[in-house]
């Protein structure tokens, strides 16, 4: 994001909201104590501070500014921030969307640690993490306040500074190990996940004067703080369990830092990204849902299914349809080769896919590297314009000499990180197989082409699982390159440094399974499983190590499509997991033999049954699961002008 950007507030009605009360506001702020009839007494505001903002999106007009409170009862300390209600400069961000962010009454014994951040650029903001290992979005601070902030925090709750300075712990352990695996929690290194807020209540009210959401509701609401705080946890935790749970949460992440101790969990062997294909029957068993559970587990009863997947199948899901072929394709273009009806391509491509050869034509539009209204001249164009762009791009990191190289740090090490991946990725493959193919030096060069076209996201690990399918299919470096750039349009927040595109649908993923399947979400709670890191490989790297390759390029063609929903994806992890739920209650599976169970159904799911499932969970979910998403969860489309913008995609979700 562009500094002009950041720091243009003049536009933003949120910041002029904020300061038509502000000078009041801080004054009540600064004597320590509100000052309403209507909160309790021993309720007093010993913190407050106005414009501070979250980011929702990675677009920095998108924000939702608000009012950050520290509030101390009795002997208990919480944190609350409610948005601002009123009008906002930007028309995509609801009062619904505000309530997804809002935060109500958070004790400060659920804090486990405060991380600052102070950038070059821009404001300096916080990330609360809670001891669940989730996180609430980055609060970022206007006007200032963080040294406030941490010292309020300071002077009530036990706070000390970890190794790294800017990593404050709350409520710290004496252990050596666990405030080791607390050191974890690094910028690069955090499970991080946005939390689902305390219910709201239906008392809340709004000035009139100056359109601000009011706080009322915060201390007399139901349930109130004095209710909360007296609902202590009763659950006892298992340090050894403990210890191995928030370590693999982390590993769990694909991060600079933990990429050797995640090595075994993204590539199964160093030469073999796809050894699944060999996987004899034997491994069936393992995952058998119909498994005789072992002596030494006790089989609990199972919550009744509230949807029972074969009914909806049977009642929404529709039959999956023969690939699209030439002849049927061609009833789809004009005699100029424009698409006549996108919408209904796209529905034919949902229901059957694409047969291999026609591929390389259709995944253009569909990703919106060509237009479905271009002639076949004009994406002959295209295709010649952007391969001289490709080369002017290409020949940026070619032209570096092996002095500049030894100057230029951030270049070696993603060259040497893509040509680490490069030779690990999809060998059992013959298009990538052997020594000396050719193939492996073209996904080297787009990957690291892409690392200049967009420098600030650069490379990470899992680029190259999704470049591979793109080059396998395209057969040719420039288009391959310029449909992945369109690809990482869409996912490419799932790899930033603050990993807030995988934040975001991990919290839409929890959201969608409370609604559509309630025992199951309970159970996950119970287990301390709600941040849902189990389905992190699943979104990240859009199910490819979990299927065989030519699956793999089906099921992208039909996430593409957008028919019923942007977010298709996120059904389909529902859709899986409702399929084991009985194995998963049943047997009383803990977070880390969850997440064995979940990397051994690799090369063993069935794409055809779990779309059926997942387009019948879509459609039940309707306009409430459309609610749980919040705006600009990937993979959004691309809202900027110019080729990847595809204005037929007006039938989607969101």
């Amino acid at each position: 994001m562009q500094e002009t950007e950041i720091h243009d507030l003049s536009d933003d009605a949120d910041y002029a909201a904020s300061q038509q009360q502000g000078s009041a506001s801080m004054m009540r702020c600064e004597s320590g104590k509100r000052s309403s009839s209507n909160e309790p007494e021993e309720a007093e505001v010993v913190y407050m501070e106005d414009n501070v903002t979250i980011h929702p999106t990675q677009f920095a007009f998108e924000r939702i500014s608000g009012r950050l409170k520290l509030i101390k009862q009795s002997s208990s300390f919480f944190m609350t921030w409610i948005p601002y209600k009123g009008k906002s400069t930007n028309a995509r961000l609801s009062e619904k969307d505000k309530n997804l962010y809002t935060i109500r009454a958070v004790p400060f014994t659920d804090v486990r640690s405060i991380r600052r951040h102070t950038p070059a650029f821009g404001w300096q903001y916080i990330i609360v993490v809670l001891s669940s290992g989730l996180a609430f979005p980055p609060l970022y601070f206007y006007n200032g306040g963080v040294r406030e902030f941490l010292a309020t925090v300071k002077q009530h709750v036990l706070l000390r500074s970890a190794e790294h300075a800017n990593v404050f712990l709350v409520n710290d352990f004496q252990n050596p190990l666990q405030r080791t695996l607390s050191s974890l929690e690094l910028p690069r290194a955090v499970s991080l996940s946005i939390v689902p807020s305390m219910p709201v209540s239906g008392g809340e009210s709004a000035s009139q004067e100056n359109g601000e959401r009011t706080d009322v509701d915060v201390l007399d609401g139901s349930p109130s703080i004095r209710q909360f705080y007296r609902r202590e946890r009763q659950k006892v935790h298992d340090p050894a369990r403990d210890i191995s749970m928030q370590v693999l949460e982390k590993f769990s992440l694909v991060t600079k830092f933990a990429r050797e101790a995640t090595s075994q969990l993204f590539w199964e062997t160093p030469t073999n990204a796809f050894s699944h294909f060999e996987r004899g029957s034997s491994n069936l068993s393992a995952i058998d849902s119909s498994q005789k559970p072992r002596d030494d587990v006790l089989e609990l009863p199972v919550p009744p299914d509230p949807l029972e997947l074969d009914k909806l199948s049977l009642a929404w899901g529709k039959p999956r349809q023969p690939p699209l072929g030439l002849e049927e394709w061609a009833t789809f273009l004009d005699s100029e080769g424009r698409v006549v009806d996108s919408k209904a391509l796209r529905k034919r491509i949902f229901y059957g896919g694409v047969e291999h050869k026609l591929r390389k034509e259709v995944w253009e539009i569909l990703l919106g590297y060509q237009s479905y209204e271009s002639t076949y001249a004009e994406k002959e164009y295209q295709r010649s314009n952007k391969k001289t762009e490709y080369e002017i791009i290409k020949n940026q990191w070619q032209s570096i000499s092996p002095e500049q190289e030894k100057r230029f740090t951030k270049f070696r090490e993603r060259k040497d990180l893509i040509e680490k991946d490069v030779v690990r990725t999809d060998r059992s493959i013959s298009f990538y197989g052997g020594d000396g193919n050719a193939n492996l030096s073209f996904l080297h060069n787009v990957l690291l082409t892409y690392s200049f076209y967009n420098f600030d996201l650069g490379y990470c690990q899992g680029m190259s699982d999704l470049l591979s399918p793109i080059l396998f299919v395209m057969e040719d470096e420039s288009e391959s390159f310029w449909c992945f750039v369109a690809l990482m349009e869409r996912l490419g927040p799932n790899f930033n440094r603050d990993q807030n595109g995988m934040h975001s649908q991990l919290f839409a993923l929890s959201k969608l399974v409370e609604l559509l399947d309630a025992p199951l979400h309970n159970y996950f709670k119970q287990k301390d499983c709600l941040n849902y890191f189990i389905c992190f490989r699943w979104i990240l790297l859009q199910f490819k190590r979990e299927l065989e390759y030519d699956q793999t390029m089906r099921l992208w063609e039909v996430l593409w499509t957008h028919h019923l929903s942007e977010h298709l994806h996120q059904y389909v992890c529902i859709a899986l997991l409702k399929r084991y739920r009985g194995k998963i209650i049943g047997e009383q599976m803990e977070f880390d033999t969850l997440l064995k169970f979940i990397n051994e159904l690799s090369g063993h799911i069935d794409i055809d049954v779990t779309l059926r499932d997942a387009e019948a969970l879509c459609l039940c979910a309707g306009e409430n699961g459309s609610a749980c998403i919040p705006p600009g969860t990937p993979p959004s489309l691309p809202r900027e002008d110019g080729f990847l913008f595809n204005s037929e995609l007006d039938d989607t979700v969101l």
